[in-house]
């Protein structure tokens, strides 16, 4: 055995030096040649990493891409707002002829709105599958309440089916609505256009003065139709609540539509006819204006190169699912809470819960409103008319006070009271007094908002305008813009839930006293009061 262990090493010894070289060099080779488990794997991902590493350069191209693009309009719009709002310097104001009204010089010193190609903030936010996924919850809580409804019509009726009753009343009259609107809008489309070109005629004797005079006709006929028609059909025909809002935010657009462009052109008109050569606008730009998802009046507006229909169709059926999704949340949340609450006696534990249980509805209620009408009602006529800036609200929801969820909520009615309220308000006061100018504004827009709410509900009843005057206006000057980390936005959103529990409840209630306990004799202080205090049936 010792003979045995010892015959390789002398083998192994006595072998010639060159053959031992050779012999190891072959050995080395084929332990490279031969494959091993790490070397076959490398060998197999090679052309998947090469595929991975190319995907990945492209997806880095792309977001580059998308963050320049992103930065370029940013500082584009910075840009234009710092060359629309920069006073002029070492050179005199733009001469105004002595016999002019004073106003004119006012539109050339303020800031003027700049409108630049920009996509919805949603649209933007729906290309990150996280934010996606929360669309899709929406979409799942819809699904949840068709099931419920179609189960709970099952278990008591024996039987499938989804009932619109509600929709179909909310809708109900809708033509009529639809043909009152008719006057409402021809009178916007020739009233204010017509009186502007009788201004704007040369200064010849007292033709002109004729002209002004027939002009100002105009508007005030114009005016009466927008203000007397509509109310006059929501009363008569008592409209349902639908078909009263379709005409009420009619009436109110081109209201503020009619303001914006007799505002924004009437000083030009009027340098025109001074000697500064300024031309009157052509129909064709009041026309798109009248139709394109803004309240401020511009001769041009930026502009997309082509119209995606999907994305219009996509929108309108989103619009349509919202409407679904808010009747459901009534018919399953509201209705069954509030019918008969005006029969039990009142209490405050009774009232304290109703505006707890209102609170969801009511949240769900504010959100299905912004979607349907803020992002695809606006975005569907923007895409249509090919209109660029779709800047219709900001990131309201990240607001830490109400100062700043009040100028992100609604970017399009905003910019109308910042411009023609709170700057013109200022300007004719001097420019030292900016709260009297903001109050101003909450004033405007508080009544407003009242008098929707009361002839979209066929009754008057303030709940908005204390929550919105008394309550958001001081709001607005204790939560302002120096506050700010997630407790300041936890905050906002627990005034959101509860105000829009307490407009839900309270107007429910309401709603439903004045269908249980009528007027025995219409008095004026009949209609004003609150039923809801006193039915108690």
């Amino acid at each position: 055995m010792a003979e045995a262990a010892c015959c390789p090493v002398k083998t192994d010894l006595m072998e010639p030096r060159a053959a031992r070289s050779r012999r190891r060099a072959g050995s080395r080779r084929e332990q490279e040649d031969r494959p091993s488990g790490g070397g076959n794997a490398e060998a197999l991902g090679g052309p998947d990493l090469v595929q991975w590493t190319q995907h990945m350069e492209t997806v880095k191209a792309q977001l580059l891409e998308q963050a320049q693009r992103q930065l370029l309009e940013l500082l584009d719009r910075a840009m234009s707002e710092a060359v629309q709002s920069y006073p002029p310097q070492g050179r005199p104001l733009p001469t105004i002829p002595p016999d002019s009204p004073k106003n004119i010089q006012e539109p050339s010193l303020k800031k003027r709105k700049v409108f630049i190609n920009r996509k919805s903030l949603l649209d933007e936010l729906m290309e990150v599958q996280h934010f996606r996924t929360i669309y899709h919850m929406f979409i799942a809580g819809l699904c949840v309440f068709i099931i419920s409804t179609l189960a709970i019509d099952f278990i008591d009726e024996g039987r499938l089916m989804l009932e619109f009753d509600l929709l179909i009343f909310s809708f109900g009259q809708l033509p009529l609505a639809l043909m009152t609107w008719a006057p409402m809008f021809l009178s916007t489309l020739l009233a204010p256009y017509q009186a502007l070109r009788l201004w704007a005629r040369p200064q010849a004797s007292g033709a002109w003065t004729l002209g002004a005079g027939l002009g100002c006709v105009l508007l005030a006929a114009h005016t009466a139709v927008l203000g007397i028609l509509p109310v006059h059909v929501a009363v008569k025909y008592q409209l349902p609540p639908a078909s009263s809002c379709v005409l009420v935010f009619e009436q109110v657009r081109l209201l503020m539509k009619s303001y914006s462009f007799l505002r924004e052109a009437v000083p030009g008109i009027l340098r025109a006819r001074g000697g500064e050569g300024v031309r009157a606008p052509s129909f064709s730009s009041y026309l798109y204006f009248l139709f394109c998802p803004t309240l401020i009046y511009r001769d041009t507006y930026p502009r997309t190169p082509n119209i995606r229909w999907n994305y219009v169709a996509k929108n309108f059926a989103q619009a349509l699912g919202c409407i679904l999704y808010a009747c459901f949340i009534m018919g399953r949340l509201c209705v069954p809470v509030f019918a008969n609450m005006s029969r039990e006696p009142f209490s405050t534990r009774a009232l304290v819960l109703s505006v707890m249980h209102a609170t969801l509805p009511g949240i769900f209620m504010l959100l299905l409103i912004f979607f349907a009408f803020l992002h695809c009602w606006l975005n569907a006529f923007a895409e249509m008319l090919r209109f660029g800036d779709r800047m219709f609200y900001r990131d309201w929801w990240n607001s830490t006070s109400f100062s700043n969820y009040y100028r992100t909520w609604n970017v399009v009615v905003h910019d109308w009271l910042y411009s023609y309220v709170y700057q013109d308000g200022l300007w004719l006061l001097g420019g030292q007094a900016r709260r009297a100018a903001m109050l101003g504004v909450f004033l405007v827009s508080s009544v407003v908002h009242e008098y929707i709410f009361c002839f979209v509900l066929g009754f008057f009843y303030p709940v908005m305008m204390i929550l919105f005057l008394v309550i958001g206006g001081p709001m607005n000057f204790m939560m302002h813009d120096r506050h700010t980390g997630p407790a300041w936005n936890v905050l906002m959103w627990t005034m959101l839930f509860l105000g829009q529990g307490i407009q839900v409840s309270l107007y429910c209630q309401e709603w439903y006293a004045r269908r249980h306990c009528p007027l025995a004799q219409t008095t004026f202080w009949g209609l004003v009061t609150p039923r809801s205090w006193s039915c108690h049936t």
